[in-house]
């Protein structure tokens, strides 16, 4: 009995069979069918050119079906509320264990959303002023700036013993909100000079708003109100008259006949404008936005957006207005100092939060900060702050690119972090292109060969030393060194900033120089951002190619989004005689049954929904009788699959030249995006081709200064050489370009340096070397050249 026991124990367990994540068979985007295994509690990175396959298979494919089968498991009721999310395009997908998907996602631009109430820090401070805050105000909510203070009283009717009876209640809840800037800590003014031109009158078409055009609804409901003279300028109005036309409260009127609601110019104005996302809106209404309005400092709260009385409750001399103003690192030692066990718990759980984005590199930070203006890596940092203390095991932690916005002193920490995880028991998938973090997998998973169409595959599978020696791009790429340049360009001029004190510069001085390849670098949270964005007159004609993500839904694609397929419907419509409005798939030339989608969505509630082909006009979004008009032997649809290069080539001679098409495409290869279609959705597109998207239609820009933030992110090695080359061309071009970036190959390659720190947050802020790239090498005085000096010298 007992030897029979003692062979049972010897031989494996059926549950430790299961230590492969297998796919087989996947066919999300541009994948060909990949089959893969993928070792568990190993750290795995896929890596690949931008575009090559590499979030189809992490994101869209392996994350997308554990939280589609996560769902599944709530009530049907549940579910209702929740993303319905479709299995994805594959034959097989087992192990699956739960995924905890940390993306480069912006974190909402809502003025209320700060780093604190997205991390839950200011809920924990919330309570804990309202434990020990004196004096005592009240709850959690009087310290809130998202909660306003109301009261209300009234007579209330109750059924009681059979009887109707009436009684007066009151209530009242005591919140933190400022009145005045209602939690948003800055008020707005407009610029009534922006609004109209007072020297002229209604009639004469006064205003000057973009959507109040002479003779449109929002004109006329002015200029036929009867409360204003519509034909005296607007100068000579009585107060009355401009009190009615500026400022009269919403009062319902017949206008032109019709039963209309009357509002005064600023606050109507204010409604349909100032109260929306500036990144949701059109151009040229975001271009009139920040022409007219003025953000200052409310002068109730001085920007803490609290109450007089919130601000007023302190603990030890301290008010939860300063405390959230505090840089993190410093408030994590002032809560380090607090010694109160009547709240013990809560103070535990407040230090481990604000450690955490200490140990994450985010200590320079404070939590007032407005989470819509952290980058693309903070935002992503700190999602990943509410993970790191998790005493879960056995989850899968998916990160796409964490070093993006890291200085490469930053990156050995990052480095540390993920491999804490994966020592936890958890398999952590990373999608990353830095050599650093490649270099630190137990598993690679190499896709390729090249990008769009020409990717998709798995070039490569195993260990780092076998990535070397494999003979992929990748592996090729792997060692590659930028060399420091022999000659540098001389400027031609220089941007001169003087006292630049935004955020945490110091009074900075600092001469940009002209007509260079200039690049700003520094560890994430030296001042960086601030000093380029916050600082370089608007004056100086500047192109600002930024990291905010490119906007736009599954009808948007390459042709649309940068203006290619208004000269391509001009050319169609000249070619036949009709209106370009035919061309459109979002306009008159869409096909009826699907309205210019291509495919029909059935809605199945709380389940996944169906696409089906529209069987009309079988995918290609057009109307039969469209597709009957022809441009140099093509029709519209045929245009929209071609790839930017062979479109390149179709307007660029014969029949179909098309100089203005042509133009744009250009700009476009010159990115690289070459292999993109036309008519790709702009929701497949990768983060690397939408940075480099946006890179291609602001080159269009008349302005003489670029300033592009990190345009690596996103890239592959040899994209980067890539980039390099299209760099050098700008700036011969005559062009400045100022840069914003940690990649040592940018660095290496820069004509200028200005290296700010020497630390984040109020430790940096200064600028600790301008120079060559050879001079910064060569001095090894600062944390980038030491990194600088090791890259050039490998």
């Amino acid at each position: 009995m007992a030897r029979r026991t003692d062979a049972q124990s010897s031989a494996p367990h059926g549950a430790d069979s299961h230590d492969l994540i297998r796919v087989h068979g996947a066919r999300e985007n541009n994948l060909k069918d990949v089959s893969v295994e993928i070792p568990k509690r190993r750290l795995t990175v896929f890596t690949g050119v931008s575009g090559s396959g590499k979030s189809s298979l992490v994101f869209d494919t392996i994350a997308a079906e554990s939280q589609r089968l996560i769902n599944e498991t709530y009530s049907a009721f549940v579910q209702g509320f929740m993303p319905t999310l479709a299995r994805p395009e594959v034959d097989v997908l087992d192990g699956l264990t739960t995924a905890i998907i940390v993306d480069q996602q912006r974190m909402g631009s809502d003025l209320r959303s700060t780093v604190g109430t997205a991390t839950d820090a200011n809920a924990m401070l919330r309570i804990l002023f309202s434990r020990l805050g004196r004096p005592h105000i009240g709850s959690p909510k009087a310290y809130s700036f998202n909660v306003a203070s109301i009261s209300g009283a009234g007579a209330v009717t109750l059924e009681r013993a059979g009887q109707t009876v009436k009684e007066r209640r009151s209530f009242s809840i005591t919140g933190g909100m400022c009145p005045r800037c209602e939690g948003r800590g800055s008020v707005t003014d407009l610029d009534l000079t922006q609004l109209y031109d007072d020297s002229k009158s209604l009639n004469e078409g006064a205003l000057t708003i973009p959507g109040y055009k002479s003779g449109g609804w929002n004109y006329r409901l002015y200029t036929e109100s009867g409360l204003v003279d519509a034909d005296k300028p607007i100068r000579k109005y009585t107060k009355k008259e401009l009190h009615a036309f500026l400022y009269l409260e919403p009062t319902r009127m017949k206008i032109a006949g019709i039963n209309m609601t009357y509002e005064g110019l600023i606050p109507r104005v204010q409604k349909s404008m100032l109260n929306k996302d500036k990144e949701a809106m059109q151009p040229h209404i975001r271009a009139f936005v920040e022409r007219a309005v003025t953000f200052t400092a409310c002068p109730d709260c001085e920007g803490t957006r609290l109450t007089e009385a919130a601000r007023s409750s302190k603990i030890e001399g301290v008010s939860i207005a300063d405390v959230c103003a505090m840089q993190i690192s410093d408030l994590a030692e002032w809560v380090r100092g607090l010694d109160e066990p009547s709240v013990a718990p809560l103070l535990a759980s407040l230090q481990q939060t604000l450690d955490s984005f200490v140990e994450i590199g985010l200590g320079y930070l404070s939590l007032e900060r407005p989470s819509g203006t952290l980058s693309g890596g903070e935002a992503q940092r700190v999602k990943m702050i509410r993970h790191l203390g998790s005493s879960l095991t056995d989850v899968t932690y998916v990160f796409d690119e964490p070093t993006i916005g890291l200085h490469p002193h930053d990156i050995q920490r990052m480095n540390g972090l993920l491999l804490r995880l994966r020592d936890k028991g958890n398999t952590v998938l990373v999608v990353e292109h830095k050599p650093e973090t490649i270099a630190i997998a137990d598993h690679v998973v190499d896709l390729g060969p090249g990008a769009g169409t020409a990717g998709g595959t798995v070039c490569f599978e195993g260990t780092v030393e076998g990535l070397r020696s494999g003979g992929t791009i990748t592996g090729r790429h792997f060692g590659d060194r930028a060399s420091l340049k022999k000659t540098v360009r001389k400027p031609t001029g220089a941007l001169e900033i003087r006292g630049a004190s935004a955020h945490n510069l110091r009074d900075v001085d600092v001469d940009i120089p002209l007509g260079v390849l200039c690049v700003v670098t520094g560890v994430a949270g030296s001042g960086k951002s601030s000093l380029i964005h916050g600082s370089v007159p608007a004056s100086a004609g500047v192109v600002s190619v930024d990291q905010a993500p490119v906007r736009g839904s599954r009808r948007s694609n390459p042709a649309t989004y940068t203006g290619l397929l208004d000269p391509i419907r001009k050319a169609f419509a000249t070619a036949n005689d009709v209106k370009p409005a035919l061309f459109s798939a979002n306009s008159e030339g869409a096909c009826p049954t699907c309205n210019g989608a291509g495919v029909v969505y059935t809605d199945l509630a709380m389940m996944a929904g169906v696409a089906t082909l529209c069987e009309e006009c079988e995918g290609k979004r057009f109307q039969a009788a469209v597709l009957e008009y022809h441009l140099g032997g093509r029709d519209i649809s045929e245009v929209l699959a071609m790839s930017v290069t062979e479109a390149e080539e179709f307007f660029g001679a014969g029949e179909a030249k098309t100089p203005a098409a042509h133009r744009i495409l250009g700009r476009l290869a010159d990115v690289g995006l070459g292999y993109l279609s036309l008519g790709q959705p702009l929701t497949t597109l990768s983060g690397g081709e939408r940075q480099r998207l946006k890179l291609a239609t602001h080159m269009a820009d008349k302005g003489g200064v670029y300033v592009l933030d990190e345009p690596t992110a996103g890239l592959h090695l040899a994209d980067v050489e890539h980039l390099l080359g299209l760099l050098d061309r700008l700036v011969d071009a005559g062009k400045s370009v100022i840069v914003v970036e940690h990649h040592q190959a940018v660095m290496a390659h820069a004509d200028w340096i200005i290296d700010l720190g020497p630390g984040a947050g109020h430790d940096g802020g200064r600028i600790v070397f301008e120079g060559t790239p050879a001079d910064l090498v060569a001095a090894r005085s600062t944390l980038t050249g030491e990194h600088l000096s090791a890259y050039v010298g490998g």
